[in-house]
């Protein structure tokens, strides 16, 4: 009999909405949006413990699955959809057309599923085995000119047979950001658990009427259209990097908060700053990478000239409550952020502090409007790459249960693809309530060294 692997190319499907069950519809994009124009797919991987066999999987959980992803996309349409480019100048925008589907991959692995689902380091590679490729644009011609359409999203399960099962998940940015993608992802494990039962979730529909109420006074959609964005950038060679799993433990978050709080007493600071559990994990990494970054230093540089570089850290602001839009908005609603500090600062003795204030300085002025500037495009004058983190503890992702329990471990997969940045994902911890987890990516000689910086920094 063939396995599974074997019989894959035969199974991969097309997954969309019920017939009938969605118009034709078409979303034009916000400026929100359009600032990913270009950007590589965002991908993340879901581990779930799975003590059964490929015949499980084939009879009971996959047609199940399929069903109540189908469900899904009949919520959540413009993911079956394409992201379709005019002719130019016309701006592009999601169409959904009944019949259009997500891409739906099965395969079967004999790796070891402890060893990808841990915290360890596990080369950049091994994920990539896990994860659907996004097919490529297609170009057609019509009346008004030539346009192309491109797919938004496209998933993957692999089974571990006895061991475990992964979700693996790629998406186009422009169609969302990462609080739709968990709202996405907790209805079609809310569906799953219920097999089928609309009546039964507790997920509220996604909100898509409140796209016309964005305003954009400043033009940022022009600008971001103007813009040559391109994150896929392979030049440190992701190939080659390792990914690891490190955790800041609820005390020593708490510890963090104190010594922000007591630096900003200290230095009688009248300027308000945010001591969120964000802001403090943010400034332990920050501090971390960037002294990780001196180690790279080559001698030709003297000291002097480089400590008095400035380290970057951008982070995302979601601007839904700014802007009065509800918590299940569909698609984009965040912009990037930029701190700046001097790297001798960072990595002195109170390098923590002064990262915090930063970060929790640049947080309070987002309350009184997180778009104030965005229309300046960042020059960042540094030999190294700004520092990025990506998603949030907010999403709750552990509490994703398709019904076989919460997951193992997920990661924001295409972390160490982007070579422009230096870039770390964060999530809470699965473990403890309160504990905060980082997922990066370092190049094999950086390793020990940043296991070194990171244990001996606090």
């Amino acid at each position: 009999m063939a396995t599974l692997a074997e019989r894959c190319t035969k199974m991969v499907e097309d997954v969309s909405p019920p017939p009938g069950s969605v118009p034709t519809t078409s979303l034009p994009l916000t400026f929100f949006d359009i600032q990913f124009l270009g950007s590589s797919p965002f991908q993340r991987l879901f581990f779930y413990e799975f003590p059964h066999p490929t015949s499980y999987l084939m009879q009971t959980t996959l047609p199940s699955l399929k069903t109540s992803l189908s469900l899904t996309l009949q919520r959540f349409f413009p993911f079956a959809g394409n992201l379709v480019f005019p002719a130019p100048p016309q701006i592009p925008y999601i169409l959904y057309t009944q019949g259009d589907s997500v891409s739906f991959f099965v395969n079967e692995s004999t790796a070891d599923f402890s060893h990808l689902a841990g915290d360890h380091a596990r080369h950049f590679q091994e994920f990539q085995l896990l994860l659907p490729k996004l097919l490529p644009a297609i170009a057609s011609k019509t009346s008004s000119g030539c346009i192309q359409k491109m797919p938004l999203m496209a998933i993957q399960v692999t089974l571990f047979p006895n061991q475990g099962i992964s979700i693996g998940v790629g998406f186009c940015h422009v169609a969302g950001d990462g609080r739709t993608l968990a709202h996405f992802m907790k209805s079609w494990a809310s569906i799953q658990q219920s097999q089928g039962d609309l009546t039964c979730l507790n997920n509220p529909l996604p909100d898509f009427s409140s796209r016309d109420l964005i305003e954009d006074p400043l033009g940022l959609a022009s600008l971001f259209m103007k813009r040559k964005w391109n994150f896929e950038d392979l030049s440190n060679n992701p190939i080659k990097k390792l990914r690891i799993t490190c955790t800041i433990k609820r005390s020593q978050v708490e510890l963090l908060k104190d010594l922000i709080k007591k630096g900003c007493v200290e230095d009688n600071g009248s300027e308000p700053v945010s001591i969120s559990t964000f802001v403090v994990t943010c400034a332990y990494m920050w501090v971390c990478l960037t002294k990780l970054q001196e180690t790279t230093v080559t001698q030709q540089i003297s000291s002097a000239d480089y400590s008095d570089e400035l380290s970057y850290f951008l982070f995302a602001v979601d601007c839904r409550g700014h802007l009065k839009l509800p918590a299940t908005y569909f698609g984009n609603c965040t912009i990037a952020r930029t701190v700046a500090v001097k790297r001798s600062a960072l990595i002195g003795e109170t390098g923590i502090v002064v990262a915090g204030k930063a970060i929790g300085r640049e947080v309070m002025e987002t309350y009184k409007g997180p778009l104030k500037g965005a229309e300046r495009r960042e020059i960042f004058k540094s030999r190294h790459p700004p520092i990025m983190v990506s998603a949030s503890p907010k999403f709750e992702l552990y509490k994703i249960d398709f019904g076989w329990g919460r997951p193992r471990k997920t990661e924001v997969a295409n972390i160490g693809s982007l070579g422009s940045l230096s870039l770390f994902s964060i999530a809470e911890s699965r473990e403890e309530e309160g504990s905060i987890e980082f997922g990066l990516a370092l190049a094999p000689h950086e390793l020990d060294i940043f296991n070194s910086i990171f244990h001996r920094t606090y």
